[in-house]
């Protein structure tokens, strides 16, 4: 059994199971990873429980993040359970292996201050001014992963109900989200500006500059820009939905409303994506119960 070769073949299951790009090329980097550290090491490129121990530790012994070091090491027990699934193994010799643990890292949302420095950035009248302006409203009103934002088509918006239809997401499933009136008012000015552009027949919402399209890269590229014009450190397109989630509750949002909006499958998302802020909330729900006032 070659591991490589049968990579391919795993990664077109997934694709017609209809996991989105971003997932695909994550499990790839993943299993990659693994069959180039085996070759480093001399070691054959099997699915040895031990031998996948081993790659975990030297992953995290070499100092990887612990998100980084979970999500390699699930992409490759997901393949060998594909591979045994497919019979192209008689076991799946890493069932039942645990993932490494990995400590809670909590992501503080962007302030109002940051937000309103973010805007004032992009407050000019040229395309990338509009476009930026627009993508960064999305992203802060929804809550959209930025993949998701990435990859929206001009026929997904609905700027009259204020609706945007989401229609491949990473769980593989749509969803409708609402965008409030400044940033349907934002998207409009870009769109009005997009149609000059070269590309303005195109299908996709976002468009780049010289002749190029706004991919992912091309998104994230541009927050990070961005916030250095506005003093921001450690800003990256994830936060956003930190930043909404949290913006969510502290408003009065029902959990359930969140969970929803934001496409997560269970509550446990919502707790992660708002635990920076979670005793601030907590706070602010105990003065207005005043439990005191006997």
């Amino acid at each position: 059994m070659d591991l490589s070769d049968l990579l391919q073949s795993w990664l077109l299951a997934l694709k017609a199971d209809g996991r989105a790009d971003n997932t695909l090329t994550l499990y790839r980097q993943g299993v990659e990873a693994y069959l180039s550290w085996c070759d480093s090491e001399g070691l054959p490129q099997v699915l040895d429980r031990t031998q996948v121990r081993t790659w975990t530790s030297a992953l995290q012994d070499g100092g990887a993040e612990p998100a980084t070091v979970a999500a390699r090491q699930s992409a490759v027990r997901r393949y060998s359970k594909w591979l045994w699934q497919e019979d192209e193994q008689e076991t799946d010799p890493l069932a039942g292996m645990r993932p490494p643990k990995q400590a809670e890292k909590l992501v503080n949302p962007l302030t109002e201050d940051e937000l309103k420095r973010l805007l004032k950035v992009c407050a000019g009248k040229t395309f990338e001014d509009r476009r930026d302006e627009a993508v960064i409203r999305v992203l802060a009103n929804s809550g959209m992963r930025p993949g998701e934002c990435a990859a929206l088509w001009v026929s997904d918006v609905d700027l009259l109900s204020g609706l945007v239809v989401i229609r491949k997401s990473k769980t593989g499933k749509g969803r409708v989200a609402h965008i409030g009136p400044k940033t349907c008012a934002a998207v409009d000015r870009y769109l009005r500006m997009r149609r000059a552009h070269k590309q303005a027949d195109g299908p996709m919402l976002w468009l780049g500059t010289r002749g190029r399209g706004f991919s992912y890269a091309a998104l994230w590229s541009m927050v990070k820009d961005r916030a250095a014009q506005a003093e921001i450190e450690g800003l990256n397109p994830h936060r956003f939905r930190h930043t909404a989630a949290t913006r969510w509750l502290m408003a009065g949002g029902s959990e359930g409303g969140a969970v929803t909006a934001m496409g997560w499958s269970s509550r446990r998302m919502l707790d992660r994506y708002t635990s920076a802020t979670r005793s601030q909330r907590a706070a602010d729900e105990a003065r207005q119960l005043n439990l005191g006032d006997l």
